[in-house]
């Protein structure tokens, strides 16, 4: 647990339960291993750019035959895959927007998903490369999703499993704020939920 990655991707600065719940987890696991180091990327803040044409085509090309344009492109991308790799634990901060994750996450995940870097495909199809983390997501939502009628609708959970197992990390645990946008007491007993998981996860 040396070197942590903490994503934030609500665009709320404050207010925000994904960014308290996962801020509560950072400063206990710092608090639990005085050396680590985190590295932030607050994707609402500092957003990264959506894809374009010309970063397909930089991923495409093998790096030493890059022109100097693609090579500008793709220093972003370079950079959060080396900041993924590099990481042991990775909290992830990701409110529910229109059932899914926000359009910040989104653009994070498509410059992580590097074909040769953090993903091959072998004889037996395709083979994910970011191993051995520990992943902690945080989930915000303003109805309750995980389960009931409204299960189908949660294409949040579903897909960041889906997409971060396809790059290696199976070890992912999701800590739910559910029902958010009911009452303050349903706010109040989602994060009290929310801070017991996180003292189970610290302790």
């Amino acid at each position: 647990m040396a070197n942590i990655l903490h994503i934030d991707s609500s665009v709320r600065s404050t207010g925000s339960l994904t960014r308290q719940l996962g801020g509560e987890l950072i400063a206990k696991l710092k608090a639990a291993n005085p050396g680590a180091t985190v590295v932030t990327r607050d994707l609402a803040n500092s957003p990264v750019p959506h894809l374009t044409e010309q970063m397909i085509g930089a991923y495409f090309t093998p790096a030493d035959k890059r022109n100097a344009d693609q090579a500008h492109t793709i220093k972003t991308s370079d950079t959060l895959v080396d900041e993924l790799l590099a990481a042991d634990t990775i909290v992830i901060g990701a409110p529910m927007y229109n059932f899914s994750v926000t359009s910040g996450l989104k653009a994070w995940i498509d410059h992580v998903a590097r074909a040769g870097r953090t993903f091959q495909y072998g004889a037996n199809g395709p083979e994910g490369l970011v191993t051995g983390k520990k992943v902690y997501v945080f989930v915000a939502s303003g109805g309750v999703y995980s389960t009931g009628p409204a299960a189908g609708y949660d294409h949040i959970t579903t897909y960041l499993r889906s997409v971060l197992g396809f790059l290696g990390m199976t070890d992912v645990t999701f800590i739910l704020a559910e029902g958010v946008a009911m009452g303050e007491e349903a706010v109040a007993a989602a994060v009290a939920k929310g801070q017991s998981q996180i003292d189970a996860i610290a302790a």
